[in-house]
C-alpha cells in the first residue's frame, strides 16, 4: 500500500480526515443543539466510512440521492434512508427488495398521478411505501406550492387504499447558493422552513398525518433561523466543503477536506505556464466561484503536503486530461519540477468527487493513513 501521497497515482481524490472529522462534529453540534434532527445528505461522500463520521452523535438516518447509494449503505447496516429524488414506477420494485431486508428507504413525489401508482404497486408487493411530499420552498426546481390543490392531491393518494403512507413533507432551498450576504441566506432559510411547515399544517388540517417536517441546504443550515414546526435538516456539502462555499461564507477555505492530487508533466516557458496531469474529468469544468468576489479558476492549487505556494495559484484552464497553472515569477518553476505533485482544490467538490472510485485518505499532511471506498453509478450496487 501507497503510504505517501508522492508514491501515489495521479490524478488521486485525497481526503483529509482531521478536517472532515471537525466539519462533522461542528455541525452535529449546531443541528442537535437546535433540538432538531440531522440527516446527513450522502450524494457527494458516498463512502460508509465518511457516513460513520457524519452519523456521530445523529439520529442514524441519512438521506441519497440515488438507489444505488441506499443500496450501498443499507449494505453497510445504515437502515434509515431518504432518497431524496423524486420517485418514478420503475424504480419502486427496487426499493420494495430494500424494504424486504428491514431497510426503511422513504421516498417523495410532487405528482398525483406518481403518488396513486405508489399506493398502487405497494398494494400489488405486499410493501407500504412509505412517501414524503416535496415541496417546492423557493427555488423552483421540483415540488408542489404549499397552497396548492396538488399537495392534498398527492397526500389523499399516498393514503388511500394503502400500500403507500404519507411520511411528511420535504424540500431543498438550493436557490440559497445565490445568496451573497448572511442576512440574504437567513432569509431564504426562513422562507424555506415557513412553505415546508405550511404545507404540513394544511395537510393536518385535512385530516392526514404529516409527521415530518425536513428541510435544508448547508448555507441555510448554517445560518437560518430555527422555524417552529421543522423537525429535520439534511445537508450535505458542509462535510466537504469546497471554494464556491467559502466564498458565500459557508466555511473557511481552511475547512476544505477534499483536494485533487495532480503531477507537474510539463514546463511552457514564455508563457509561463505549468501543466499538470488533472483536467476536465479530474477537477469537473465548474466555474462556480466565477459567480462571486474570490474566482478561483478550476480550483485553487497547493503544495503536496497541503500548504499554500509561496503566492497564491489556480488553475486557469482545463483540457480534458490537462491542466493549467500560470506562474508570474519563472524563479517559482523550480518548486514545480516535473514529476512533483500539487494538490487543488476543487470549485464544486460534488461534481469533482464524482469521477473517483475512492479517497486517499491523510489526517493533515502527505503522509496516507488509508484508502476509503466510494460506491458510484446509478445501476444496482454490487
Amino acid at each position: 500500500m501507497t503510504l505517501h501521497l508522492h508514491d501515489a497515482p495521479t490524478p488521486s481524490l485525497v481526503l483529509d480526515r482531521a478536517k472532515l472529522a471537525r466539519n462533522t462534529a461542528a455541525m452535529t453540534a449546531h443541528v442537535t443543539g437546535r433540538g432538531l434532527r440531522l440527516r446527513p445528505h450522502m450524494k457527494t461522500a458516498k463512502s460508509i466510512d465518511v457516513a460513520r463520521l457524519a452519523l456521530a452523535g445523529n439520529f442514524g438516518g441519512i438521506t441519497v440521492s440515488t438507489l444505488t447509494e441506499a443500496e450501498y449503505f443499507a449494505a453497510h447496516g445504515i437502515t434509515d434512508l431518504l432518497y431524496a429524488v423524486g420517485i418514478v414506477p420503475s424504480k419502486l420494485d427496487r426499493v420494495a427488495a430494500l424494504l424486504r431486508r428491514g431497510v426503511a428507504c422513504t421516498l417523495i413525489t410532487d405528482d398525483p398521478g406518481v403518488a396513486a401508482t405508489i399506493a398502487a404497486r405497494g398494494r400489488a408487493l405486499g410493501v407500504t411505501f412509505d412517501t414524503m411530499i416535496e415541496i417546492d420552498v423557493g427555488e423552483a426546481r421540483g415540488g408542489v406550492h404549499p397552497e396548492s390543490d396538488d399537495l392534498l392531491a398527492v397526500g389523499r393518494a399516498l393514503g388511500a387504499g394503502g400500500g403507500a403512507r404519507l411520511a411528511g413533507v420535504m424540500g431543498h432551498a438550493g436557490n440559497s447558493y445565490a445568496d451573497r450576504s448572511i442576512a440574504a441566506v437567513a432569509a431564504t432559510a426562513e422562507a424555506e422552513g415557513q412553505f415546508a411547515v405550511r404545507a404540513a399544517e394544511r395537510l393536518r388540517a385535512a385530516g392526514m398525518d404529516c409527521p415530518v417536517v425536513s428541510v435544508g441546504s448547508t448555507p441555510t443550515v448554517l445560518h437560518g433561523p430555527v422555524v417552529p414546526g421543522v423537525t429535520e435538516l439534511r445537508c450535505g456539502v458542509y462535510m466537504f466543503g469546497d471554494l464556491f462555499q467559502a466564498a458565500i461564507g459557508s466555511c473557511a477555505v481552511d475547512d476544505l477536506a477534499v483536494s485533487v492530487l495532480a503531477s507537474v508533466i510539463g514546463h511552457r516557458r514564455g508563457p509561463d505556464r505549468v501543466v499538470i496531469d488533472a483536467g476536465a474529468l479530474a477537477l469537473s469544468k465548474d466555474r462556480s466561484t466565477a459567480a462571486t468576489e474570490q474566482d478561483a479558476g478550476f480550483g485553487l492549487v497547493l503544495m503536496e503536503d497541503g500548504s499554500a505556494p509561496p503566492v497564491p495559484l489556480r488553475v486557469e484552464r482545463t483540457y480534458q486530461e490537462h491542466g493549467v497553472i500560470e506562474i508570474a515569477d519563472p524563479a517559482l518553476f523550480a518548486r514545480f519540477a516535473v514529476g512533483s505533485k500539487v494538490r487543488v482544490l476543487p470549485n464544486h467538490v460534488c461534481l469533482t468527487a464524482a469521477m473517483y472510485d475512492s479517497y486517499l485518505v491523510v489526517d493533515g499532511g502527505s503522509q496516507m493513513i488509508d484508502t476509503w471506498g466510494r460506491c458510484n453509478g446509478w445501476g444496482p450496487a454490487t
